[in-house]
């Protein structure tokens, strides 16, 4: 088995939110961006379990279908809320992550987001502190006893300190007696990226 590099902190949330996530499990993807994370947790929660996943870039969607359809796996798209709860399977939505309360109807035992640009496509086209928080509150206002929210935060494109700053404030803010959280940083680099994971106590 070829280990992660050590500084890859997309590998980290992952793995880290494998250990809580099973099959059957509701995941969320907060961001599909290439559809990597998608990937993951659909892999993780099986075809009796559910993903969804958000992205208000279609180009992001389409990416994130061709990664599952080349793994075997037929995703869902939406546009809108449904009108009835989803499926087992992976919903691709084209929706702000902050109206995913409008999604949910049982409480995923992961989430995961990763902050910053679509690689590849528009870097004026980011994620957005307001936008980020709504959608990270509700993730953790709705997580699963014993789930874990993990987000991955680039700070080296304009917005990304700001952005980094009010998402670490939320976490910093989670009551210890509820919340055990963890902060991983790529420590020798100019700009550095770094985790969060906020582990709701059982």
């Amino acid at each position: 088995m070829v280990p992660f590099p050590l500084t890859s902190i997309v590998s980290r949330a992952q793995e880290l939110l494998g250990e809580v996530l099973n099959a059957g499990e509701l995941a969320v993807d907060l961001t599909a961006g290439g559809g990597r994370d998608t990937l993951f947790l659909a892999r993780r929660v099986g075809p009796e379990g559910r993903v969804l996943s958000f992205d208000i870039q279609q180009e992001a969607l389409t990416r994130s279908a061709g990664l599952l359809t080349n793994a075997g796996i037929s995703p869902f798209f939406h546009g809108a809320p449904p009108a009835s709860p989803l499926p087992c399977g992976v919903h691709l939505i084209h929706d702000c992550h902050s109206r995913l309360e409008n999604y949910l109807d049982a409480s995923p035992s992961a989430v995961i987001a990763n902050l910053g640009f679509l690689p590849g496509g528009d870097k004026a086209r980011t994620t957005l502190p307001a936008t980020t928080l709504a959608a990270l509150g509700c993730a953790l206002e709705s997580l699963a006893p014993g789930g874990r929210l993990a987000v991955a935060v680039y700070v080296g494109h304009p917005g990304g300190a700001k952005e980094g700053r009010v998402v670490e404030d939320l976490f910093q803010s989670l009551p210890p007696q509820r919340w055990q959280v963890l902060r991983l940083q790529v420590f020798n680099c100019a700009t550095p990226p770094f985790l969060l994971i906020a582990e709701k106590r059982s």
